[in-house]
C-alpha cells in the first residue's frame, strides 16, 4: 500500500496526537478488535462545525490543437460543492457503587462494564459507514446507499454479481486518501470515541427514586466524505447460496464469480498509488475466500503474518496485494440492486 499523506491520519495516529499518555490509544485497540475497518479508515477535521464542504470536479476544461495565426479558445473545469455532514454517536454507563464496591479493583471492573460499550459504540458505527442514510437526520450517509442504483452516474463502480434472491451481500473495495474518501469530525472536536468520567453521581432508578452510581459517557463525532467516488466500488448481489454451493451465479466458470469481479473492481479505481486500499467483506465471504487462499492452485488470494500497529501479531488475507478485511456489519440479507 501506498504512504498516507501527512494530513490524513488513521485513529491510531490521531490518538497519539490527541493524548500522548495513551489513554485515548487503549480505546483505539479495543475498537479495532472488533471492526478492523477503523484502522485502515483515514480520518480528517472538518472545515465545519458540523462536518465538511468539499469542492468535487465534475468536468473537465477542453483541450484544443490550434492552427498557426489563430487563437485558443477559453475553457474551465466544472466544480460543485457538497456538504458532508458528521453525526454524533453517544451512550451513558451508569454503574451503582455498591455493586462496584463488591469487587477488589474498582477501576478494573468499571472498565469491563465500558468495554460492551465501546464494542456497540464500534459496531454502529460501522452499521451507520456501510448503511447509514440521509433519510435519518441524526446519522450520515454510508457506502451502500451512494452506490446502489445500476443507471447511476457512478454505476461502473457497482459490479452486478447475479443474485436475484433475498440472500444477496456485498464486497467494498475502498481507497481511503485525502481526496479520495475519508472519515471527518467536526471541526474544533477529537477524532474518534472520546470517554468522559464523570465520577459519582447521584442517579434515577425507573421509579424514580435516587441513588448514587459510577457515570461514564461516551460520545464519538463521525461523517463519511467520498470526495472521488471512482476510489469506492461495490461488488453487489452476492448470492451467498451460490457462493456457498459454488454453483449458479458463483460457479467458478461463472462470468459473475467472486474472484473475477474483485479482479475487475481493483481496475474500477483510477491509481492505486495514491491511496490506502482494502477489500470490505462479511464473515460469509471472507470465509470462502479463505478457502481459496488455502487452495495451492490459487496465487490470487494470499494469507500473510506479521504484526500490526499496536505490535500484535496478525494473519492478514490479500487479493492481489490489496487487504481483506472483515466487516460484520455487511449483511447477507441486503435487496438486489438493479
Amino acid at each position: 500500500m501506498a504512504t498516507l499523506a501527512s494530513n490524513v491520519l488513521t485513529l491510531n495516529d490521531w490518538a497519539k496526537r490527541q493524548d500522548p499518555k495513551g489513554k485515548t490509544a487503549v480505546i483505539v485497540e479495543m475498537l479495532s478488535q472488533t471492526n478492523e475497518i477503523l484502522t485502515d479508515m483515514m480520518f480528517k477535521e472538518g472545515n465545519l462545525p458540523t462536518g465538511e464542504r468539499t469542492t468535487i470536479r465534475t468536468g473537465l476544461p477542453t483541450a484544443y490543437y490550434r492552427k498557426m495565426n489563430m487563437g485558443t479558445p477559453k475553457s474551465k473545469s466544472t466544480t460543485v460543492q457538497v456538504t458532508e455532514n458528521a453525526a454524533q454517536l453517544t451512550a451513558r454507563s451508569e454503574v451503582d457503587v455498591d455493586v462496584a464496591a463488591l469487587e477488589s479493583d474498582v477501576n478494573g471492573f468499571r472498565l469491563s462494564e465500558s468495554e460492551p460499550f465501546m464494542e456497540a459504540m464500534a459496531q454502529t458505527q460501522a452499521q451507520t459507514l456501510c448503511y447509514g442514510t440521509n433519510a435519518n437526520a441524526e446519522e450520515y450517509e454510508g457506502f451502500i446507499p451512494r452506490y446502489n442504483d445500476l443507471s447511476a452516474a457512478n454505476a461502473q463502480n457497482i459490479l452486478d454479481a447475479g443474485g436475484t434472491g433475498s440472500d444477496n451481500a456485498s464486497i467494498l473495495l475502498v481507497g481511503w486518501g485525502a481526496k479520495s474518501c475519508f472519515g471527518v469530525f467536526p471541526k474544533g472536536s477529537k477524532a474518534g470515541l472520546t470517554h468522559m468520567n464523570k465520577g459519582i453521581i447521584e442517579v434515577d432508578d425507573d421509579n424514580g427514586e435516587p441513588f448514587d452510581a459510577y457515570v461514564d459517557t461516551y460520545k464519538w463525532n463521525n461523517g463519511l466524505v467520498v470526495k472521488d467516488w471512482r476510489y469506492a466500488c461495490r461488488i453487489a448481489n452476492i448470492d451467498i447460496s451460490d457462493l456457498l454451493a459454488q454453483t449458479g451465479t458463483q460457479a467458478p466458470a461463472a462470468a459473475t464469480a467472486l474472484v473475477k469481479l474483485m479482479s475487475r473492481s481493483i481496475d474500477r479505481l483510477p491509481n492505486l498509488t495514491g491511496t490506502s486500499n482494502a477489500f470490505y467483506v462479511n464473515r460469509s465471504v471472507v470465509s470462502l475466500l479463505r478457502v481459496a487462499a488455502l487452495d495451492k492452485s490459487s496465487s490470487v488470494v494470499t494469507i500473510e503474518s506479521g504484526l500490526n500497529q499496536f505490535g500484535k501479531d496478525i494473519y492478514t488475507m490479500r487479493f492481489l496485494g490489496i487487504p481483506i478485511r472483515i466487516t460484520d456489519a455487511l449483511l447477507n440479507t441486503e435487496a438486489r440492486v438493479v
